[in-house]
């Protein structure tokens, strides 16, 4: 059937901000979808909270709504823009229970709106695990033993039947949420408590365990007459009992015999049309029982799922830009296969190459986590890589996680130790792979090792021949070309060959290339070579024949960011592609280097040429001398993708590669503290004092001279990572002895800490003569709270227009002395009216996309323009910067930090503390815009956690240095009709400043003689609609951080700093006065 003619409009809803278990591999789906849409000639409405994304941006859909993603909020976009569907099956589990919740509110029927892609009935069948295991059965398929419980009664009579260990699974949750496997009835209590309070429908099924059995997954699509194609089949190489989105994953299955693989098509097929997911794609999962063949069904997404873009990117189909088509009427037989241009979509790709991802953690930035990987999804980003082998895809994807921990090293180990290795890997945890390899190394057996982890055999038999492989190269004697070309087909880095051989890296790489020994690039092309592929997807191999075509068009190679991490997200994607998009415009060829799955600059069609490849300074330096041989290459674009590409100019450039924008002498200007406190001085501005130090002596010695409290720091970090503020001489002694091995050859840094000032984040570009300001945010929390995780405003609110003169002219002197070309972000501060620079990064920041559409203008295209040498003055006249003046905000805009406190316990099953600090810990972001700061403050709320009380119960607890400025807020509190509860020291300041309010008992003090309750035991009972707890000191005092983590785990609003505190005043006085606002982006730009 063709495109459906009675659809002109459709609302798309986003997933919003990037969550742990719903990363931006949906802005990748989302996006695809848009494009696709208004290829067609459809108008798009977005509705979606996310400024990180490319999504959002304005020229994506006809209406973007940088809006919470609620059933009120999107009904009242319905209502105004009248949309003929709704299409909410791209955007993760957030679209599909918005959806959900507008077809309960009856939204749907009374606007005429319908469903595309999946309708409610599927949804339900697909997520409601009752009425899936009754779909299961009928097909003749067999799920895993289970009940459904309501209550703790429920669950307790159910697990008699069920024995322990046992399953529990909330419903309606995203990426594992509030589920896990309880092994006593201690840890059953714990788990199946939260899974009620997680699921939105309180309800958890219990299921017997199927631990150790393997764990298979196919990505399945259906279109409305009945074609079914199979994507692609995926393995997990952790067995069942790890969530799929962290475990290693291989596609295709490498372990299933001929005869299990048609049962799970056979089933799959069963399955999608028993649900009745007529258009569009989902992702069913297996488990398959190694000792007899048992399979079970374990569940289905009855929508594009993150394997899906693994999927999409492992196979080249591009599953989210067909799941569109078949939305709005197409069949797959119509639709064209974009890569070979012959073949429909009906035609199920098949691989000639092996991929492998695996899952990227952030337990660094979560001390006190527990680190055992379970049913509960906790990794924040994912690599993938592409081999001829199992083994090269997978020595590949360990060097793209860009952590030293990960790669396989081959060092002597002694007896004791390979017996605690065999005892650790029992455990599930981020490294239990590199354990694995390094007991097999000391002589450990397959079987042995089976037996301890359940990991397939025939994984560990290629482990064996690596370790094999290794043991031949570490032996004395020559290099030959034979060797080496063998080591290199396994997936050996040139580094890890000079370690085995006890050389330099260098030395390698000469030999190398003096034997002529250099990889060749295959195309991804969905069909196993048997048709012409027209899109350079390509991945590195040591084979005889390349695939790289000659060009005569001058090209531009951007390094792309590498995988997802805290401190290092998509917002460094959004600049890398928005490079590309602009340069292709400009008349060049643009080439993508980069190795994460879930992003839109690893899509086939945004660059000239993609290389799925790690960015290592080996791999990059192999793709640009093979696009060097191909044809002219102007040189590479290093500052839009972060720290990674960062990292590697200054080698690429001392190996003769030209790099663009910002030279790498500059950069290194910025970061290395000495030269930059140069600049300063020569300019005549201020910086807080600071020292370096390489001993605690030293550091002592600088703190006293400076005075506490003082900011640590190891120099060279990005987000922050194992920085502290510090008050006295134990706390800086505890810092140096745990911060010696973050980087051995770099000294400490101690700044003085300027407490109560106010922080200013300033993004400009510059082009060698000219400043453009492109804003200048204001944070929300006081200093000494990471910018990534601060909230902040733009305009900002309290800076003074002459403080906003000092700080362009101040921008202006440190690009010049830097001497940028494109972007420059720089942090200050302003304490008692005196302007402090804190730091200054020439690159590309995590806010160039919050600034870009609070302002309207594209500040990644901007910054790729002027690196390949155009000016301001010419941008302004191209119209991609305004024709006069710097950045103006439209509105007032408020971006929020989201963070991920509910995926992580510690071992005891307490939570961990969600107090902010000096260390980036949010994985994502949300945006709220509004004509005034209130209103943008609660949307920013609304969209990050939930919605802020209008009316209800206050818990106000200040630690002695907020109390003063906590009047004003406790005050408003009082006036907006609260009732305020207060523990005793802040309760007395309270009452001597005439606001009335509640003693209640700390929860160290315990419940009182007359059973009154304490603080804690108030929250978990639900009786408290906000929490306001500012933290005493540094060390988590445990009053405070039970209180915190009490209302985490019960999901209430909890701020954690006094400027949190008063900004929620006026977003709740917002909130009671009137109902939201709500404008398009294009409305606010025009």
């Amino acid at each position: 059937m063709p495109l459906d003619t009675s659809i002109k409009s459709v609302l798309v809803i986003g997933s919003g901000p990037i969550v742990i278990g719903q990363a931006c591999e949906f802005d990748y789906s989302g996006t695809q979808a848009c494009r696709v849409l208004r290829a067609e000639g459809i108008r798009v409405i977005l509705v979606n909270s996310n400024p990180a994304t490319i999504m959002t941006d304005p020229e994506f859909a006809d209406a973007t709504y940088i809006e919470p993603i609620t059933p009120e909020i999107i009904e009242r976009i319905i209502a105004h823009e009248k949309p003929d569907a709704v299409l909410a099956t791209l955007g993760g589990q957030t679209a599909l229970n918005a959806a959900i919740g507008l077809y309960q509110r009856g939204t749907l029927a009374k606007y005429g709106v319908r469903l595309i892609g999946a309708d409610v009935d599927a949804i339900n069948r697909g997520e409601n695990r009752e009425l899936f295991r009754a779909i299961v059965e009928k097909v003749g398929g067999e799920s895993a033993k289970s009940r459904i419980c309501h209550t703790m009664e429920e669950i307790l009579e159910a697990v008699v039947e069920l024995n322990y260990p046992v399953v529990v699974r909330p419903s309606f949750t995203m990426g594992g949420l509030g589920s896990g496997i309880a092994f006593d009835e201690a840890e059953l209590r714990q788990i199946a408590g939260a899974g009620l309070r997680h699921s939105p429908t309180s309800e958890v099924l219990l299921e017997e365990s199927i631990i150790g059995w393997k764990e298979y997954e196919l990505e399945v699509m259906r279109d409305n007459k009945d074609n079914v194609v199979i994507v692609c089949s995926i393995e997990n190489l952790d067995p069942m009992g790890v969530h799929t989105g962290d475990s290693i994953t291989v596609a295709p299955a490498m372990t299933l015999t001929d005869v299990e693989y048609q049962k799970l098509r056979d089933l799959s097929m069963d399955i999608i049309r028993e649900v009745g997911v007529d258009t569009g794609g989902c992702n069913i999962q297996f488990a398959v029982n190694p000792n007899n063949g048992r399979i079970i069904v374990i569940e289905m997404n009855p929508r594009v799922s993150r394997s899906s873009a693994l999927a999409s990117k492992a196979t080249g189909f591009p599953i989210a830009k067909i799941a569109t088509k078949l939305a709005i009427g197409y069949t797959l037989d119509e639709i064209q296969n974009d890569i070979t241009q012959v073949t429909p979509a009906s035609f199920e790709p098949t691989l000639d190459y092996v991929v492998v991802k695996l899952p990227r953690f952030a337990f660094e930035k979560f001390a006190d986590a527990d680190p055992r990987l379970t049913t509960t999804m906790k990794s924040v980003g994912e690599a993938m890589a592409i081999g001829r082998s199992f083994s090269e895809a997978l020595m590949k994807a360990l060097r793209s996680l860009e952590r030293k921990e990960a790669i396989f090293t081959w060092p002597v180990v002694s007896e004791t130790e390979r017996a605690a290795l065999m005892q650790s890997m029992r455990v599930p945890t981020e490294y239990r792979l590199q354990q694995v390899q390094k007991a097999m190394w000391a002589g450990a057996s397959i079987d042995e090792v089976f037996n301890a982890t359940k990991i397939d055999p025939w994984y560990l038999r290629q482990i064996e021949l690596i370790n094999q492989q290794a043991a031949i190269i570490a032996l004395p004697g020559e290099l030959t070309a034979e060797l080496l070309r063998t080591a290199k087909t396994q997936g050996f880095s040139d580094s890890q060959i000079a370690i085995l051989r006890g050389v330099s890296e260098d030395e390698i790489r000469k030999a190398r290339h003096h034997l002529g020994i250099r990889p060749v690039y295959k195309t991804v092309d969905t069909c196993a070579a048997e048709f012409e592929a027209f899109t350079p997807y390509h991945y590195s191999s040591y084979e005889e024949e390349t695939e790289v075509r000659p060009r005569t068009t001058p090209a531009v190679i951007i390094l792309g960011s590498g995988p997802n991490r805290i401190g290092q997200g998509i917002e460094f994607d959004y600049s890398c592609v928005h490079a590309s998009f602009t340069l292709r415009e400009a008349g060049y060829e643009t080439i993508m280097i980069n190795c994460n799955p879930e992003t839109v600059s690893t899509d086939y069609d945004t660059s000239n040429r993609l290389y799925f490849e790690p960015l290592t300074l080996e791999d990059v330096l192999e793709v640009v001398h093979a696009e060097i041989q191909a044809g002219p290459v102007l040189g590479v674009i290093t500052q839009l993708g972060g720290q990674t590409p960062l990292g590697l100019a200054a080698g690429l450039k001392a190996n003769g590669v030209n790099i663009l924008g910002t030279s790498p002498e500059a950069i290194n200007l910025a970061e290395e503290r000495g030269a930059f406190g140069n600049i300063l001085a020569e300019q005549g501005l201020r910086a807080p004092q600071f020292g370096m130090a390489s001993s605690q002596l030293e550091a002592t010695n600088i703190a006293h001279e400076i005075g506490y409290p003082v900011l640590v720091r190891p120099s060279f970090v990005l987000g922050g990572r194992g920085m502290e503020i510090v008050y006295d001489d134990a706390a800086l002694g505890g810092f140096i002895t745990r911060a010696t091995d973050i980087t051995p050859d770099h000294p400490v840094l101690v700044d003085r800490f300027l407490d109560n000032a106010i922080e200013i984040d300033v993004d400009a570009l510059f082009d060698g003569e000219e400043l453009f300001l492109g804003g200048v945010m204001e944070h929300i929390e006081e200093a000494g709270i990471h910018s990534g995780d601060s909230a902040c405003v733009l305009p900002s609110m309290t800076v003074t227009d002459e403080q906003r003169d000092e700080i362009r002219s101040a921008t202006e002197k440190i690009a010049r002395g830097v001497d940028v070309r494109g972007l420059i972000n720089i942090q200050f501060a302003i304490a008692d009216n005196v302007l402090y620079v804190l730091e200054a990064n020439p690159r590309a920041s995590r806010t160039v996309p919050f600034v870009s559409k609070a302002s309207g203008v594209p500040l990644a295209k901007a910054a790729a323009r002027i690196s390949v040498g155009v000016t301001i003055k010419q941008l302004r006249i191209d119209g991609i910067l305004p024709a006069t003046g710097d950045g103006v905000a439209r509105g007032v805009s408020v971006k929020e930090a989201v963070l991920p406190w509910n995926r992580f316990r510690r071992t005891d099953g307490r939570g961990v503390d969600a107090v902010l600090g000096p260390e980036m810990r949010s994985t994502g972001e949300v945006m709220g815009i509004s004509p005034t700061f209130g209103e943008s403050y609660a949307k920013s709320q609304i969209a990050a956690f939930g919605p802020l009380p209008k009316a209800g119960t206050v818990f106000i607890s200040l630690a002695d240095k907020d109390k003063a400025t906590g009047i004003e807020p406790a005050l408003g509190f009082s006036e907006l009709g609260f009732h305020i509860l207060a523990t005793d020291g802040t309760a007395e300041f309270l009452r001597t400043k005439g606001i009335e309010c509640t003693t209640v008992r700390k929860h160290s003090e315990g419940t009182g003689q007359m059973g009154e309750k304490t603080i804690v035991d108030i929250i978990n009972a639900g009786e408290i609609d906000l929490v306001i707890n500012t933290p005493v000191g540094r060390g988590t005092r445990a009053d405070g951080w039970a209180i915190r983590t009490a209302a985490v785990q019960r999901s209430i609003p909890c701020i954690t700093t006094t400027a949190g505190f008063s900004a929620a005043v006026d977003a709740i006085r917002f909130l009671q006065a009137s109902p939201l606002s709500i404008k398009s982006l294009q409305e606010w730009l025009a």
